[in-house]
């Protein structure tokens, strides 16, 4: 199998579970606080993935991947799954992912600064009409309703993009579930800490969706799914398999009117339609043009 094929299938993983996030964080912060749930989350996801490395023996990350693996963890660990949380306080999970429809565009931009990717000119026209859909959307339909919500998400998308694309560089070295599995360990002290001062003084008025909500999000929002979405950037070029975030809206819209009951309009399904359109052509000019400023060898993809 070519590694760029395996890069799609890995990528396309990460995609399916990360679309489970937002209408379970739209769950869990029904009876949890949002600084608690991102704590928490981030700590048992960190207690795992220090076992994980314990139990494979990995070897410790060099000095000069410190900075890059705490910037994954701002990113991906902390910054997203908190601003995501605050944004769900005041807008509904099918209109907060309206917003992933931006995530393939922020990714592809920190593609090019901290990676040296350089798409066609045409990927980037494609990938701007794309993510135009989306924000004007947003416009129209969640700005005159809660402005910051729709400000919290697009904070969120913008620190998880930069997360994405450090991510997957680091991914070439170090390997897909160990960067992530690092983020967590550097970010678990803290976020313990957290987890003890932001635990709810009663946990009898949790209910069982919020409870399970905060085990999807902690075991596959935060570790599991990242073991798949690291390794794919990584093997298939960080702007082109960035793309398929544009699936992750369909996915979750989908969750949201199942689990949640929450109403989807044509409106919103139009929208996601045409954007995926946009990128189904950006994918085609990144895809030819993956050249990573480091070449990297199979041996290198863990």
């Amino acid at each position: 199998m070519k590694k760029t094929t395996s890069g799609w299938i890995n990528g396309f993983l990460g995609v399916l579970i990360f679309s489970g996030s937002l209408p379970a964080t739209r769950v869990a912060v029904v009876d949890f606080d949002p600084l608690f749930l991102t704590v928490c989350r981030a700590a048992i996801a960190g207690v795992l993935a220090g076992a994980l490395l314990l139990v494979f023996r990995q070897q410790r990350p060099a000095r000069s991947d410190i900075v890059p693996l705490l910037v994954v963890a701002l990113g991906v660990v902390v910054g997203f799954p908190l601003l995501t949380a605050l944004a769900l306080q005041y807008v509904t999970s099918a209109h907060a992912i309206i917003f992933i429809g931006l995530l393939p565009l922020a990714t592809a931009i920190f593609g090019v600064l901290c990676d040296g990717e350089r798409p066609q000119p045409t990927f980037w026209i494609f990938s701007i009409i794309g993510s135009s859909l989306v924000a004007g959307f947003a416009l129209t339909q969640g700005f005159t309703s809660s402005p910051v919500g729709d400000a919290f998400m697009l904070a969120a998308i913008i620190v998880c993009g930069l997360g994405y694309a450090e991510g997957a560089r680091l991914s070439r070295k170090l390997g897909g579930w160990q960067v992530i599995s690092w983020a967590l360990v550097l970010s678990l002290p803290i976020m313990s800490l957290l987890s003890f001062y932001y635990m709810p003084d009663s946990w009898t008025g949790i209910g069982r969706s919020a409870l399970f909500s905060l085990v999807y999000v902690s075991l596959f929002s935060m570790l599991i799914g990242f073991v798949f979405w690291y390794r794919g950037l990584a093997q298939g070029g960080i702007a082109a398999v960035g793309q398929l975030q544009l699936l992750q809206p369909f996915f979750g819209l989908l969750l949201a009117s199942l689990v949640l009951h929450e109403s989807v309009s044509w409106t919103i399904v139009a929208v996601n339609i045409a954007v995926v359109l946009c990128v189904a052509a950006a994918r085609r000019f990144a895809a030819k043009n993956f050249s990573p400023s480091t070449p990297t060898s199979q041996s290198n993809i863990k």
